[in-house]
């Protein structure tokens, strides 16, 4: 699924409130995923449930290697498979996978030693995120904007990525304002997002119109597109 709006219309405020970042409060309504209520549940449950988040602005972590980063989720979420028992992943086949995953997506392999995001390019930061999508396999993987900063050549690398994760087990939403990384990630649906809501809904083809027409003939009445 992609959910296309203009700014300020409540994208990146949905992605936070579906990932239970703590600065947000549901008020009303329910997230359910696979039929249970994940609306009362911390970061931490919801991603050992399958939840996962890129973010538009990944965070530094100075300190913390992206491979020392990398274990750590995962062991974390085989301990939450594990009924809260440690089940750590052995050394060889977490550098196995994590090498195949490197060469499979592009990410030089430097990057693995390098403190997490500090002082990355825009294009190494998503690259990274991609990487811990191949890692980490969630269920769903919510991208902010995951296009964001990129050049072409890291946009296109960036979205094989995706193209080559998705699949039955795993869904992707993604967020964005432009259509243009929707020329290489091909959508199912496409959702207009003004003021919070969904204003109307279709295929590939809805992306394109929006491209075309811009997001004032989806705005109702009285709606100023903007959000807090």
């Amino acid at each position: 699924h992609a959910i296309m709006g203009p700014n300020g219309s409540g994208k990146s405020t949905l992605a936070y409130a579906l990932m239970g970042h703590p600065g947000y409060e549901i008020t009303d309504g329910k997230i359910l995923f696979d039929g249970e209520d994940v609306t009362e549940m911390g970061a931490d449950e919801r991603a050992a449930r399958g939840l996962f988040l890129a973010f538009q602005y990944p965070h530094a972590i100075p300190g913390v290697t992206v491979t020392s980063f990398l274990r750590s989720a995962i062991n974390a979420k085989r301990k939450a498979a594990n009924g809260g028992e440690d089940d750590p992943i052995a050394v060889k086949e977490f550098r196995t996978e994590l090498l195949a995953a490197m060469e499979h997506l592009k990410v030089p392999r430097e990057l693995a030693q390098r403190y997490l995001n500090d002082g990355f390019s825009g294009g190494e930061k998503k690259r990274v995120e991609i990487l811990q999508m191949a890692m980490l396999k969630p269920r769903i993987a919510v991208l902010d904007e995951t296009d964001s900063g990129l050049d072409i050549d890291a946009l296109r690398v960036v979205a094989n990525g995706v193209n080559e994760l998705v699949g039955p087990e795993m869904g992707a939403l993604v967020i964005t304002h432009y259509q243009r990384i929707l020329n290489y990630i091909t959508p199912d649906h496409v959702h207009v997002f003004v003021d919070g809501r969904i204003v109307a809904s279709g295929g590939a083809e809805l992306a394109k119109q929006l491209e075309a027409e811009g997001y004032e003939a989806f705005i109702p009445a009285g709606v100023g597109g903007e959000s807090a």
